[in-house]
């Protein structure tokens, strides 16, 4: 028997949104291949009444609904066999990151719910252990399209679905650097030529320049990861012999 496809699971008050951009490209032709498969829950089939509730007003006051925990938990209680860790997608989760995209990626599989509102009860977050996750340092409606990126991230990933594997090893973040300038044809364009380097058949000097091109993006425009970086130095500071 061949490995199992990764699961996504996904729980949402929107399942119209899903597969979405996840149909297409590599992540389409991944799924259609049986690299993956994609299941999505509506959080609103496990209301207790009729109307289908699925929020209430915070105790306390304030602006806002808040997702009920019993209508959540039941939701989560019918994936309780799905493989991978429990997800919850809020702002105020730990940033999602490339480290986090290939530990997802490296198991069976993962189950995300999407806040909704001002957020869920934190009593369920408490009783079934979910790991707070955030797409970054910005709001959104809800927790949608953080799931469908993480999930794009993911899935590219997974053996196979990106053609030359090697070529996962030198994209932005895979060594904490960003990724280094790339060119095509035509030789010129609007008076501006290939750096000569990349045209000299030298592969030992196209690595090294590629390096140096990646560290300097980073100090310039990621100090936050190059001071991350082992023996990492400011730019200009110590000795760059």
């Amino acid at each position: 028997m061949g490995t199992p496809a990764w699961l996504a699971t996904v729980l949402t008050l929107f399942p119209d949104m899903f597969p979405g951009p996840l149909a297409l490209s590599l992540a389409g032709k991944a799924r259609d291949a049986g690299t993956w498969n994609l299941e999505v829950l509506d959080i609103r089939d496990f209301a207790r009444d009729r109307r289908g509730t699925v929020d209430d007003a915070p105790f306390g006051g304030g602006a806002g609904m808040v997702l009920r925990p019993d209508v959540v938990d039941a939701a989560l209680a019918a994936v309780d066999g799905r493989p991978g860790r429990r997800i919850y997608l809020t702002p105020r989760g730990r940033p999602f990151d490339q480290a986090t995209a290939r530990r997802w990626a490296g198991e069976p599989g993962v189950v995300l719910l999407c806040g909704r509102y001002e957020g869920l009860d934190q009593r369920v977050i408490d009783a079934r252990g979910l790991e707070e996750v955030s797409l970054g340092d910005f709001v959104l409606s809800g927790g949608e399209p953080a799931a469908l990126a993480m999930l794009d991230a993911c899935v590219r990933l997974l053996p196979g679905v990106v053609g030359a594997d090697g070529g996962l090893e030198e994209e932005s973040f895979e060594d904490g650097l960003l990724e280094y300038p790339l060119y095509t044809q035509p030789r010129c364009w609007n008076d501006m030529e290939v750096p000569e380097v990349l045209l000299s058949g030298h592969h030992a000097r196209i690595r090294a320049w590629r390096r140096d091109q990646a560290e300097q993006a980073t100090r310039e425009r990621r100090p936050d990861l190059w001071a991350r970086r082992p023996g990492a130095r400011p730019r200009g500071t110590g000795s760059d012999m």
